[in-house]
Protein backbone atom coordinates (compact mmCIF):
# COMPACT_ATOMS: atom_id res chain seq x y z
CA UNK A 1 0.00 0.00 0.00
CA UNK A 2 2.71 2.56 0.91
CA UNK A 3 4.78 1.78 -2.65
CA UNK A 4 1.31 2.56 -4.52
CA UNK A 5 1.25 5.99 -2.43
CA UNK A 6 4.32 6.81 -3.21
CA UNK A 7 3.61 6.01 -7.27
CA UNK A 8 0.52 8.05 -6.81
CA UNK A 9 2.68 11.08 -4.77
CA UNK A 10 5.71 10.68 -7.55
CA UNK A 11 3.27 11.21 -10.31
CA UNK A 12 1.55 13.88 -8.80
CA UNK A 13 4.72 15.42 -7.51
CA UNK A 14 7.38 15.12 -10.63
CA UNK A 15 4.56 14.22 -13.15
CA UNK A 16 2.77 16.84 -15.53
CA UNK A 17 0.45 14.47 -17.25
CA UNK A 18 -2.15 14.00 -14.65
CA UNK A 19 -4.42 16.77 -13.82
CA UNK A 20 -3.34 16.75 -9.76
CA UNK A 21 0.47 16.99 -11.47
CA UNK A 22 -0.38 19.56 -12.96
CA UNK A 23 -2.42 22.18 -10.31
CA UNK A 24 0.62 20.75 -8.17
CA UNK A 25 3.44 22.35 -9.87
CA UNK A 26 0.95 25.66 -10.86
CA UNK A 27 0.26 26.21 -6.95
CA UNK A 28 4.13 25.90 -6.40
CA UNK A 29 4.73 28.28 -9.41
CA UNK A 30 2.63 30.79 -7.85
CA UNK A 31 3.88 30.16 -4.48
CA UNK A 32 7.33 31.17 -5.57
CA UNK A 33 6.02 33.68 -7.69
CA UNK A 34 4.52 35.36 -4.45
CA UNK A 35 7.39 34.68 -2.21
CA UNK A 36 9.80 36.43 -4.31
CA UNK A 37 7.71 39.22 -4.70
CA UNK A 38 7.46 39.41 -0.89
CA UNK A 39 11.50 38.95 -0.26
CA UNK A 40 11.53 42.31 -3.24
CA UNK A 41 9.04 44.06 -1.35
CA UNK A 42 10.33 43.49 1.98
CA UNK A 43 14.32 45.05 1.07
CA UNK A 44 12.55 48.63 1.18
CA UNK A 45 13.58 49.82 4.47
CA UNK A 46 10.05 51.80 4.98
CA UNK A 47 7.84 49.16 3.76
CA UNK A 48 10.06 47.12 6.19
CA UNK A 49 10.42 49.06 9.53
CA UNK A 50 6.36 49.43 9.57
CA UNK A 51 5.57 44.85 8.91
CA UNK A 52 9.00 43.43 9.72
CA UNK A 53 7.21 40.78 11.93
CA UNK A 54 4.40 40.03 9.52
CA UNK A 55 7.32 39.77 6.65
CA UNK A 56 9.30 37.43 8.90
CA UNK A 57 6.08 35.01 9.13
CA UNK A 58 5.25 35.28 5.84
CA UNK A 59 8.77 33.88 4.70
CA UNK A 60 8.58 31.28 7.37
CA UNK A 61 5.37 29.96 6.07
CA UNK A 62 6.70 29.81 2.45
CA UNK A 63 10.38 28.21 3.58
CA UNK A 64 7.90 26.07 5.77
CA UNK A 65 6.12 24.48 2.51
CA UNK A 66 8.62 24.60 -0.15
CA UNK A 67 11.01 22.82 2.96
CA UNK A 68 8.13 19.95 3.26
CA UNK A 69 7.57 19.83 -0.69
CA UNK A 70 11.47 18.84 -1.08
CA UNK A 71 11.09 16.41 1.88
CA UNK A 72 8.76 14.59 -0.08
CA UNK A 73 10.47 15.12 -3.59
CA UNK A 74 13.09 13.01 -1.46
CA UNK A 75 10.54 10.73 -0.19
CA UNK A 76 8.59 9.69 -2.97
CA UNK A 77 11.93 9.57 -5.30
CA UNK A 78 12.70 5.92 -6.46
CA UNK A 79 16.67 7.41 -6.55
CA UNK A 80 16.45 10.14 -3.94
CA UNK A 81 20.45 10.64 -4.32
CA UNK A 82 19.93 11.04 -7.91
CA UNK A 83 17.23 13.86 -7.47
CA UNK A 84 19.36 15.52 -4.17
CA UNK A 85 22.39 16.15 -6.66
CA UNK A 86 20.55 16.64 -9.70
CA UNK A 87 19.96 20.71 -10.69
CA UNK A 88 16.64 20.62 -9.78
CA UNK A 89 17.45 18.80 -6.29
CA UNK A 90 20.29 21.78 -5.52
CA UNK A 91 18.00 24.49 -7.13
CA UNK A 92 15.27 22.99 -4.28
CA UNK A 93 17.25 23.44 -1.70
CA UNK A 94 19.06 26.45 -2.10
CA UNK A 95 15.83 28.17 -2.02
CA UNK A 96 15.20 26.84 1.08
CA UNK A 97 18.21 27.66 2.80
CA UNK A 98 18.63 31.28 2.92
CA UNK A 99 16.00 31.56 5.71
CA UNK A 100 17.47 28.87 8.04
CA UNK A 101 20.50 30.71 7.93
CA UNK A 102 19.17 33.83 8.81
CA UNK A 103 18.82 32.68 12.22
CA UNK A 104 22.80 32.47 11.94
CA UNK A 105 23.67 35.29 9.74
CA UNK A 106 21.23 37.96 9.78
CA UNK A 107 20.13 39.41 6.05
CA UNK A 108 20.70 36.24 4.26
CA UNK A 109 17.16 35.59 4.07
CA UNK A 110 17.06 38.05 1.17
CA UNK A 111 19.09 35.96 -0.73
CA UNK A 112 15.49 33.61 -1.02
CA UNK A 113 14.84 35.13 -4.03
CA UNK A 114 17.51 32.83 -6.00
CA UNK A 115 13.99 30.35 -5.46
CA UNK A 116 13.47 32.32 -8.95
CA UNK A 117 15.37 29.77 -10.39
CA UNK A 118 12.28 27.46 -9.72
CA UNK A 119 10.36 28.72 -12.27
CA UNK A 120 12.14 27.33 -15.31
CA UNK A 121 10.15 24.60 -14.59
CA UNK A 122 7.36 26.47 -16.67
CA UNK A 123 8.75 24.90 -19.64
CA UNK A 124 8.50 21.52 -18.64
CA UNK A 125 4.82 22.25 -16.83
CA UNK A 126 3.34 24.08 -19.72
CA UNK A 127 5.01 22.37 -22.64
CA UNK A 128 7.34 24.40 -23.94
CA UNK A 129 9.35 21.91 -25.02
CA UNK A 130 11.05 23.57 -27.85
CA UNK A 131 12.17 26.57 -25.84
CA UNK A 132 13.60 23.92 -23.77
CA UNK A 133 15.36 22.59 -26.46
CA UNK A 134 16.77 26.17 -27.77
CA UNK A 135 18.09 26.65 -24.08
CA UNK A 136 19.99 23.78 -24.71
CA UNK A 137 21.62 24.38 -28.23
CA UNK A 138 22.36 27.77 -26.34
CA UNK A 139 24.07 26.18 -22.91
CA UNK A 140 26.08 23.38 -25.45
CA UNK A 141 27.61 26.41 -27.71
CA UNK A 142 28.40 28.20 -24.35
CA UNK A 143 30.02 25.06 -22.83
CA UNK A 144 32.25 24.46 -26.69
CA UNK A 145 33.44 27.93 -26.05
CA UNK A 146 34.15 28.30 -22.49
CA UNK A 147 37.69 27.38 -23.00
CA UNK A 148 37.84 30.09 -25.98
CA UNK A 149 36.21 32.85 -23.64
CA UNK A 150 38.75 31.64 -20.57
CA UNK A 151 41.74 32.43 -22.69
CA UNK A 152 40.06 35.82 -23.59
CA UNK A 153 39.20 36.47 -19.69
CA UNK A 154 42.69 36.07 -18.81
CA UNK A 155 43.79 38.41 -21.44
CA UNK A 156 41.87 40.97 -20.43
CA UNK A 157 42.69 40.50 -16.75
CA UNK A 158 46.54 40.72 -18.23
CA UNK A 159 45.41 44.14 -19.94
CA UNK A 160 44.11 45.60 -17.03
CA UNK A 161 47.07 44.97 -14.39
CA UNK A 162 49.40 46.04 -16.90
CA UNK A 163 47.73 49.58 -18.18
CA UNK A 164 46.65 50.26 -14.44
CA UNK A 165 50.47 50.06 -13.42
CA UNK A 166 51.42 51.99 -16.53
CA UNK A 167 48.61 54.58 -15.72
CA UNK A 168 50.06 54.79 -12.20
CA UNK A 169 53.08 55.42 -12.76
CA UNK A 170 51.96 57.83 -15.57
CA UNK A 171 50.11 59.73 -13.42
CA UNK A 172 52.67 59.97 -10.33
CA UNK A 173 49.64 58.49 -7.74
CA UNK A 174 47.65 61.84 -8.71
CA UNK A 175 43.94 62.39 -9.68
CA UNK A 176 42.87 59.68 -8.47
CA UNK A 177 45.66 56.76 -9.45
CA UNK A 178 47.10 56.86 -5.82
CA UNK A 179 47.45 52.84 -5.72
CA UNK A 180 47.72 50.35 -8.59
CA UNK A 181 44.55 48.49 -7.48
CA UNK A 182 42.86 51.84 -8.06
CA UNK A 183 44.32 52.27 -11.51
CA UNK A 184 43.33 49.27 -12.40
CA UNK A 185 40.01 49.70 -11.46
CA UNK A 186 40.04 52.24 -13.52
CA UNK A 187 41.24 50.29 -16.31
CA UNK A 188 38.60 47.94 -15.71
CA UNK A 189 35.76 50.33 -15.74
CA UNK A 190 37.16 52.08 -18.98
CA UNK A 191 38.17 49.31 -20.88
CA UNK A 192 34.56 48.04 -20.54
CA UNK A 193 33.09 51.62 -21.60
CA UNK A 194 31.09 52.50 -18.41
CA UNK A 195 33.14 55.11 -17.31
CA UNK A 196 31.72 55.91 -14.10
CA UNK A 197 34.13 59.35 -13.87
CA UNK A 198 35.24 59.32 -10.48
CA UNK A 199 38.92 58.42 -11.78
CA UNK A 200 40.28 60.59 -14.98
CA UNK A 201 43.82 61.59 -15.66
CA UNK A 202 45.02 64.62 -15.85
CA UNK A 203 48.15 64.66 -17.63
CA UNK A 204 48.18 64.71 -21.47
CA UNK A 205 50.25 60.98 -21.99
CA UNK A 206 47.36 59.97 -19.31
CA UNK A 207 44.59 61.20 -21.58
CA UNK A 208 46.17 59.46 -24.34
CA UNK A 209 46.47 55.90 -23.22
CA UNK A 210 42.76 56.46 -21.96
CA UNK A 211 42.02 57.30 -25.09
CA UNK A 212 43.65 53.61 -26.62
CA UNK A 213 41.98 51.73 -23.48
CA UNK A 214 38.64 53.13 -24.65
CA UNK A 215 39.07 52.07 -28.58
CA UNK A 216 40.17 48.48 -27.27
CA UNK A 217 37.46 48.58 -25.35
CA UNK A 218 35.02 48.44 -28.33
CA UNK A 219 37.38 45.82 -29.78
CA UNK A 220 36.97 43.68 -26.38
CA UNK A 221 33.07 43.68 -26.26
CA UNK A 222 32.80 42.36 -29.98
CA UNK A 223 35.39 39.28 -29.72
CA UNK A 224 32.99 36.87 -27.21
CA UNK A 225 29.61 37.88 -28.77
CA UNK A 226 31.60 36.70 -31.73
CA UNK A 227 33.25 33.35 -30.13
CA UNK A 228 29.55 32.50 -29.04
CA UNK A 229 27.48 33.19 -32.24
CA UNK A 230 30.22 30.39 -33.87
CA UNK A 231 29.42 28.30 -31.25
CA UNK A 232 25.22 28.65 -31.74
CA UNK A 233 25.69 28.48 -35.34
CA UNK A 234 27.78 25.12 -34.66
CA UNK A 235 25.34 23.96 -32.33
CA UNK A 236 22.10 24.65 -34.36
CA UNK A 237 23.47 23.19 -37.55
CA UNK A 238 24.25 20.14 -35.37
CA UNK A 239 20.87 19.73 -33.83
CA UNK A 240 19.01 20.43 -37.34
CA UNK A 241 20.93 17.77 -38.58
CA UNK A 242 19.48 15.71 -36.29
CA UNK A 243 15.77 16.13 -37.73
CA UNK A 244 14.14 14.24 -40.21
CA UNK A 245 14.72 16.15 -43.75
CA UNK A 246 10.92 15.21 -44.98
CA UNK A 247 9.07 15.73 -41.81
CA UNK A 248 11.15 17.62 -39.47
CA UNK A 249 10.25 15.30 -36.44
CA UNK A 250 13.35 15.23 -33.72
CA UNK A 251 15.46 11.69 -34.21
CA UNK A 252 14.44 10.36 -31.04
CA UNK A 253 17.95 7.51 -31.14
CA UNK A 254 21.30 8.57 -32.82
CA UNK A 255 21.32 5.07 -34.53
CA UNK A 256 17.69 5.30 -36.33
CA UNK A 257 17.78 4.65 -40.14
CA UNK A 258 14.00 5.70 -40.26
CA UNK A 259 11.79 8.44 -39.29
CA UNK A 260 9.31 6.86 -36.31
CA UNK A 261 6.72 9.76 -37.62
CA UNK A 262 6.73 9.37 -41.44
CA UNK A 263 8.69 6.31 -42.00
CA UNK A 264 10.93 7.50 -44.56
CA UNK A 265 14.83 7.06 -44.56
CA UNK A 266 17.23 9.60 -42.56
Amino acid sequence: MDIINRKKLFEIIFGTETRAGKRFDLVILWLIIISVLVVMIESISSIEHQFSSLFKYIEWFFTIIFSIEYLLRIYVHPKPLKYIFSFWGIVDLLSIIPTYLSLIFAGTHYLASIRILRLLRVFRILKLGRYFTESQVLGRALLLSSYKISVFMLSVVLIVIIMGSIMYVVEGGKNGFDSIPNSIYWAIITITTVGYGDIVPGTPLGKIISSIIMIMGYSIIAIPTGIISVEISKATREDESKNCPSCNAKKLAPDARFCHQCGKPY
